[in-house]
């Protein structure tokens, strides 16, 4: 039984401004992080519900049970969302890990949130065979949010620099993997209006992917804990 999502409090003050949201399923108390990002907002994600380039209006990340059992992630996520009082096309992820010790930072305007859980972690490129089972609830994820407009190809490239400096925060916090089998990612860029310069790049070097990375890996080390 899932009981409704209390009044949430703000958790964040900026352009990524979270709330933090609490419920209570199968007598469990499981916590999440909503950001109303609200109309304007062009996202691309490897979220189970929402994922793909499109229009996005918030993103939820929602924390579930260590042994969540569900097949139906996506409708899961949408009921969570609505629970909340969130409308319109959105975001969801999923992670077993507390939402409540994410890490957050910002960076010449750039914004970054991250929720991380290193229980099952691992190398990308590793020998054991791949499957087409559902996916577990993912364990890093991460949330970037841009106030400027980018092409569809930077937002990819922005999706690449997410993922390094996310490899490079758990490197440098002694980790000794690039990430979960699970990990998602969902960067937001603004839609382009009448005028607005569309930003091509947004690598490693570039002047907006710069400070992506800057943001995300800070956050990610924030999020995760020191190997000791």
């Amino acid at each position: 039984m899932t009981a409704a999502f209390p009044l949430p409090r703000p958790a964040t003050t900026g352009l990524l401004t979270v709330e933090r949201l609490s419920r209570v399923e199968d007598g469990e108390r499981l916590d999440g992080l909503l950001w109303r990002a609200g109309d304007g907002w062009r996202m691309i994600s490897s979220a189970v519900l929402g994922g793909g380039i499109g229009t996005r209006t918030f993103v939820l990340n929602a924390q579930v049970s260590h042994g969540y059992r569900r097949t139906d992630p996506d409708r899961h996520l949408a009921e969570l969302a609505r629970a909340a009082g969130a409308r319109g096309p959105g975001v969801g992820l999923m992670t077993a890990a507390d939402v409540r010790a994410h890490g957050h930072a910002r960076d010449g305007g750039v914004e970054a949130l991250a929720t991380a859980g290193l229980g099952v972690r691992g190398w990308a490129a590793s020998p054991v065979a791949g499957c087409d089972a559902d996916a577990r609830p993912g364990t890093v994820n991460i949330v970037v949010a841009l106030p400027v407009a980018l092409s569809d190809a930077a937002l990819v490239n922005a999706v690449a620099t997410a993922t390094e400096a996310k490899v490079q925060a758990l490197l440098d916090a002694g980790h000794d993997c690039s990430g979960t089998p699970t990990d998602a990612v969902c960067v937001a860029a603004r839609s382009p209006r009448p005028g607005d310069e569309v930003h091509a790049f947004a690598g490693p070097r570039s002047l907006w992917g710069a400070r992506l990375a800057r943001a995300v890996h800070r956050a990610v080390r924030a999020a995760a804990p020191a190997e000791v």
